[in-house]
């Protein structure tokens, strides 16, 4: 193969990896594990590897990394960024996506890390399957938690209050935004719908924007499955 067709072929590879730029300075050899695992997944790549904190938002700068991987202290450390690099980071570079990685600096800093703007947390005993899964899924546009951080979780929100009750979703839906859920169902537009029941459309989009969330339904197809689910609506009468 001639060389500049080579060239263009490793180019082409290049761009269809995702590129991962490692700051994990405190701790070389948890670098050198992470650049290794990287290194194996023929859709990654690792695009630099920062050495000292200061460089940590130019190198961002430079490289534009798809995912970056840094450790991350509330107050700073020898090599670790504070929450405020972070903001930074995802201000000025808001496509990079970014997962923090647990140092033991704080008890509940995850919760920290991503109102700061990382997309991402890993604890320092996450497995090779959850460091993957992690890249690919916050590179996707999804948020990552490690599974130990969700059990944590769990823990402490759910099995401490024994005594808390679960409220059914449609039980907090108002009498009008019932009416407005059957009718959405039924295909009815929010003109339809004002029009029937004498309101604005601002108001029925209100009203219907506020089904949706309570309900956690994105679109009119899940809501009348929804609703035929809950024998609110009869699939014959469409």
């Amino acid at each position: 193969m001639p060389t500049s067709q080579a060239s263009r072929t490793d180019l082409q590879v290049e761009a269809d990896q995702l590129s991962v730029l490692l700051a994990i300075v405190d701790f070389p050899m948890l670098g050198s594990a992470f650049r290794s695992l990287i290194e194996r997944e023929p859709d990654l790549r690792v695009a630099g590897e920062v050495e000292t904190r200061d460089e940590l938002v130019a190198q961002v700068r430079s490289t534009r990394p798809d995912v970056l991987v840094t450790e991350c202290a509330p107050f700073g450390g020898l090599g670790c960024p504070t929450f405020e690099t972070l903001e930074q980071i995802h201000d000025e570079c808001p496509e990079t996506r970014i997962i923090a990685l647990d140092c033991r600096c704080a008890a509940e800093q995850f919760s920290v890390a991503l109102k700061a703007g990382a997309n991402g947390y890993l604890t320092r005993e996450a497995t090779d399957t959850d460091v993957l899964v992690a890249i690919r899924s916050v590179a996707a546009g999804h948020t990552y938690v490690s599974p130990a951080i969700v059990t944590r979780m769990i823990d402490t929100y759910v099995r401490r209050t024994p005594d808390a009750t679960f409220e059914d979703p449609y039980d907090t839906l108002t009498a009008r935004e019932r009416e407005i859920l059957l009718l959405a169902a039924m295909g009815h537009t929010n003109r339809d719908i004002a029009r029937s029941l004498k309101l604005s459309d601002q108001t029925v989009h209100s009203h219907r924007a506020s089904v949706m969330e309570k309900l956690g339904l994105h679109d009119r197809v899940e809501l009348l499955r929804y609703c035929v689910r809950r024998g609110i609506l009869n699939p014959s009468t469409l």
